[in-house]
């Protein structure tokens, strides 16, 4: 295999100095503004039922042209990189913002933080390789356990390939990987058939993810949920307590409170948190970040879409509203400094306020204990689907895997739980904060706007007071 050609818009398609003269043009008047040109190929792989069902490759690439002003923003984005379609991008933008005598914002503060490879993980291995693996993973599921009826295995790996020109004439660049394995499995005993699923990956190559030993451990985790499921029972309905699990379920985090605190929700007042910086949200010892800067997570970028360095944002501190997540724009529109969080799904699209990475920071009490304090309510461990409503906060977050917990005794499996109620009220019931903080393993995907981009969250084990679960039984 040979290394993949870079992506050098500036040495190929475009002239620098020009670009930068025709960009300036555009962003003249305004408050900013930039060039963001991206080169993305993508491979997913799909093993289904005992045969390859879908292997599809794609591969596009592009430039956004952006002028901002006030509230404004002159967007224009092309398929082809050349300076014909720059200059008719920079005259569009700049018919939106329309003249004005606004002074550039000062440039983001430079940085060299690279968090992780920039090995293209389409080097990593041939397409023959790629399908024995998840051929291999099928018939392992199969030959671990008679009651396994369909397994489906998929790999994807993509490229992303950045180059941010500003106005004042800073270049960034960078590559961003990705890849992720999943695998589904279905078994059927006794005429019931119950499904389990287990996954993740990071922006790092595909050897890693293709190793035995964890293929392997991935599937068993597939098959170890799916047959807990078998044994499932009907959930319980009403009020009670819910202890979280660690990990994917900061999920629920993520969506009943980390929109709530992105910027533009809060200048728009739209938001339940907005207008309650410094104020107590949330009980004694809750902590909550927004990080993007761990290495080789699937949610962090070592520069944003703007070019503002990725960091660490602390928005909630021993229960306080410390901060929100912000882009360029709405950070200069509220008087507050960028974060770093101004991300877009695509040079298509112009960046806003997304999460990267958001957790919950640990406590002291052991799991075990705050299990053994849960007289009477559920356990749950693992999540699916889930909607929020980001003015009030309200969720709806159904359960996968969870557990009837009694007198702090771990009972029966439970299927068809959900977890109703509002982040805002949720945050002040938090009863206890585990010291087993971890990170999901790496499949999360948020959308906003019409945008997806990849995220991470985390969450220690957590009780949470007087939450409604809907379940199928009273």
């Amino acid at each position: 295999m040979t290394d993949s050609p870079r992506f050098r818009p500036f040495e190929e398609n475009l002239d620098a100095d020009r670009a930068l003269t025709v960009l300036r043009g555009a962003v003249a008047g305004a408050d900013d503004g930039e060039l963001f040109l991206e080169r993305r190929r993508g491979e997913a792989l799909t093993y289904d039922d005992g045969r390859l069902r879908n292997a599809s490759y794609d591969a596009g690439e592009g430039f956004g042209l952006r002028a901002v002003r006030g509230e404004t923003t002159g967007y224009a984005h092309s398929t082809e990189i050349s300076e014909a379609a720059l200059s008719r991008a920079a005259e569009t933008a700049r018919l939106a913002v329309g003249a004005g005598g606004g002074t550039l914002a000062a440039a983001p503060k430079a940085t060299n933080q690279r968090l992780y490879t920039d090995r293209d993980p389409f080097d990593d291995a041939e397409f023959s390789v790629k399908v024995e693996m998840l051929r291999e993973i099928d018939a392992f599921l199969r030959d671990l356990d008679p009651r396994v009826v369909q397994v489906t295995a998929s790999l994807a790996a993509s490229m992303q390939e950045v180059e941010i020109l500003r106005p004042e004439g800073t270049r960034l660049a960078e590559s961003r990987p990705m890849v992720r394995l999943n695998v589904s499995v279905i078994v059927e005993e006794n005429g019931r058939r119950e499904s389990g699923s287990a996954g993740g990956g990071g922006r790092y190559g595909l050897s890693p993810l293709m190793g035995t030993d964890h293929w392997q451990t991935v599937a068993r985790e597939a098959l170890r949920v799916a047959a807990v499921n078998l044994k499932a029972v009907p959930a319980p309905a009403g009020v009670m307590d819910v202890v979280l699990g660690p990990g994917w379920p900061g999920i629920l985090l993520h969506e009943a409170i980390g929109h709530g605190l992105e910027g533009d929700f809060n200048r728009k007042k739209t938001s339940a948190f907005a207008g309650l910086m410094g104020q107590r949200i949330a009980a004694p010892g809750v902590t909550v970040v927004d990080d993007g800067t761990i290495p080789d997570r699937r949610g962090s970028i070592s520069f944003d879409d703007e070019g503002t360095p990725s960091q660490r944002n602390v928005l909630i501190e021993d229960g306080i509203l410390v901060g929100y997540m912000q882009d360029r724009q709405n950070a200069r529109l509220m008087g507050v400094a960028p974060t770093g969080n101004g991300r877009r799904q695509s040079y298509a699209a112009a960046p806003m306020p997304r999460m990267t990475n958001t957790y919950m920071l640990g406590g002291s009490a052991s799991p075990e204990e705050i299990l053994a304090d849960l007289k009477d309510g559920i356990y749950a461990v693992g999540f699916g689907g889930g909607q929020v409503d980001i003015t009030n906060g309200k969720f709806v977050f159904s359960c996968t895997e969870a557990y009837r917990v009694k007198d702090g005794k771990v009972g029966a499996p439970v299927k068809g739980a959900t977890l109703i109620g509002d982040g805002a009220t949720a945050l002040k019931h938090i009863r206890a904060i585990g010291n087993d903080m971890s990170l999901d393993p790496g499949m999360g995907n948020c959308g906003k706007n019409g945008q997806w981009v990849p995220v991470g969250v985390g969450l220690p084990t957590m009780l949470i007071g007087g939450l409604t679960v809907g379940g199928s039984a009273a």
